[in-house]
Protein backbone atom coordinates (compact mmCIF):
# COMPACT_ATOMS: atom_id res chain seq x y z
CA UNK A 1 0.00 0.00 0.00
CA UNK A 2 1.44 3.25 -1.08
CA UNK A 3 1.59 6.02 1.39
CA UNK A 4 0.21 9.46 0.28
CA UNK A 5 2.64 11.85 -0.36
CA UNK A 6 2.29 14.48 2.88
CA UNK A 7 3.02 11.29 5.24
CA UNK A 8 6.62 11.05 3.67
CA UNK A 9 7.76 14.48 5.03
CA UNK A 10 5.75 13.65 8.33
CA UNK A 11 7.54 15.04 11.70
CA UNK A 12 8.09 13.36 14.50
CA UNK A 13 5.87 15.61 16.58
CA UNK A 14 3.43 14.82 13.48
CA UNK A 15 3.79 11.13 14.06
CA UNK A 16 3.37 12.18 17.62
CA UNK A 17 0.14 13.70 17.14
CA UNK A 18 -1.29 10.48 14.71
CA UNK A 19 -0.20 8.33 17.13
CA UNK A 20 -2.12 9.63 20.46
CA UNK A 21 -5.25 10.03 17.78
CA UNK A 22 -4.91 6.49 17.17
CA UNK A 23 -4.43 5.20 20.95
CA UNK A 24 -7.13 7.77 21.99
CA UNK A 25 -9.82 6.96 18.95
CA UNK A 26 -9.72 3.39 20.43
CA UNK A 27 -9.91 4.03 24.52
CA UNK A 28 -6.96 2.34 25.09
CA UNK A 29 -4.34 4.85 27.35
CA UNK A 30 -6.62 2.61 30.32
CA UNK A 31 -3.71 0.34 29.25
CA UNK A 32 -0.95 2.08 28.48
CA UNK A 33 0.75 2.81 31.81
CA UNK A 34 4.17 3.25 31.59
CA UNK A 35 5.25 -0.63 32.66
CA UNK A 36 2.56 -1.82 30.28
CA UNK A 37 4.25 0.76 27.42
CA UNK A 38 7.91 -0.43 28.83
CA UNK A 39 6.77 -4.41 28.80
CA UNK A 40 5.02 -3.55 24.88
CA UNK A 41 8.73 -2.35 24.15
CA UNK A 42 10.35 -5.01 24.97
CA UNK A 43 8.68 -7.11 23.66
CA UNK A 44 8.78 -5.77 20.04
CA UNK A 45 12.11 -5.25 20.42
CA UNK A 46 12.97 -8.96 20.87
CA UNK A 47 10.89 -9.57 17.58
CA UNK A 48 13.03 -7.02 16.28
CA UNK A 49 16.40 -9.15 17.45
CA UNK A 50 14.32 -12.41 16.40
CA UNK A 51 15.30 -11.65 12.67
CA UNK A 52 19.25 -11.53 13.00
CA UNK A 53 19.03 -14.19 15.04
CA UNK A 54 21.76 -17.29 13.65
CA UNK A 55 22.38 -14.60 10.80
CA UNK A 56 25.86 -13.95 10.36
CA UNK A 57 27.31 -10.86 10.46
CA UNK A 58 27.54 -10.64 6.37
CA UNK A 59 23.60 -11.73 6.55
CA UNK A 60 22.47 -9.29 9.19
CA UNK A 61 23.82 -6.77 6.80
CA UNK A 62 22.29 -7.48 4.02
CA UNK A 63 18.63 -8.60 4.52
CA UNK A 64 16.21 -10.47 2.05
CA UNK A 65 13.48 -8.29 1.01
CA UNK A 66 11.18 -10.39 2.60
CA UNK A 67 13.68 -9.98 6.44
CA UNK A 68 13.40 -6.23 5.67
CA UNK A 69 9.88 -5.54 5.29
CA UNK A 70 9.63 -7.69 8.72
CA UNK A 71 12.31 -5.70 10.32
CA UNK A 72 10.81 -2.41 9.38
CA UNK A 73 7.02 -3.29 11.05
CA UNK A 74 9.22 -4.12 13.91
CA UNK A 75 10.87 -1.13 14.20
CA UNK A 76 7.59 0.71 13.73
CA UNK A 77 6.63 -1.23 16.71
CA UNK A 78 8.95 -0.16 18.79
CA UNK A 79 8.68 3.86 17.92
CA UNK A 80 5.04 3.99 18.39
CA UNK A 81 5.42 2.26 21.61
CA UNK A 82 8.61 4.28 22.49
CA UNK A 83 6.79 7.84 21.74
CA UNK A 84 3.56 6.16 23.63
CA UNK A 85 6.18 5.94 26.70
CA UNK A 86 7.04 9.33 26.02
CA UNK A 87 3.94 11.00 26.03
CA UNK A 88 2.70 9.42 29.53
CA UNK A 89 6.15 10.17 31.29
CA UNK A 90 6.59 13.10 29.72
CA UNK A 91 10.10 12.78 27.80
CA UNK A 92 10.78 14.96 24.90
CA UNK A 93 12.45 12.22 22.56
CA UNK A 94 14.49 13.94 20.75
CA UNK A 95 15.85 16.25 23.95
CA UNK A 96 16.35 13.16 25.96
CA UNK A 97 18.32 11.94 22.69
CA UNK A 98 20.55 15.27 22.35
CA UNK A 99 21.22 15.14 26.00
CA UNK A 100 22.31 11.75 25.54
CA UNK A 101 24.32 11.73 22.81
CA UNK A 102 26.06 14.80 24.79
CA UNK A 103 26.58 12.75 27.99
CA UNK A 104 28.52 10.08 25.55
CA UNK A 105 30.44 12.48 24.00
CA UNK A 106 31.96 12.94 27.09
CA UNK A 107 32.49 9.14 27.86
CA UNK A 108 33.61 8.15 24.63
CA UNK A 109 36.20 10.84 23.60
CA UNK A 110 37.14 10.51 19.94
CA UNK A 111 40.82 10.12 20.57
CA UNK A 112 40.26 7.49 22.67
CA UNK A 113 37.11 5.88 21.39
CA UNK A 114 37.62 5.84 17.55
CA UNK A 115 37.58 2.28 16.19
CA UNK A 116 37.48 0.72 20.00
CA UNK A 117 34.59 -1.20 21.55
CA UNK A 118 35.69 -0.90 24.94
CA UNK A 119 33.10 0.78 27.32
CA UNK A 120 33.91 3.79 28.74
CA UNK A 121 35.02 2.49 31.68
CA UNK A 122 37.46 0.18 30.23
CA UNK A 123 39.06 3.20 28.06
Amino acid sequence: MAEPAEDRDMTLDELRQRVRRFVVERDWDQFHSPKNLAMALTVEAAELLEIFQWLTEEESRNLAPQAKAAAADEVADVLIYLLQLCHHLGIDPLAAARDKIAKNALKYPVESSRGNNKKYSEL
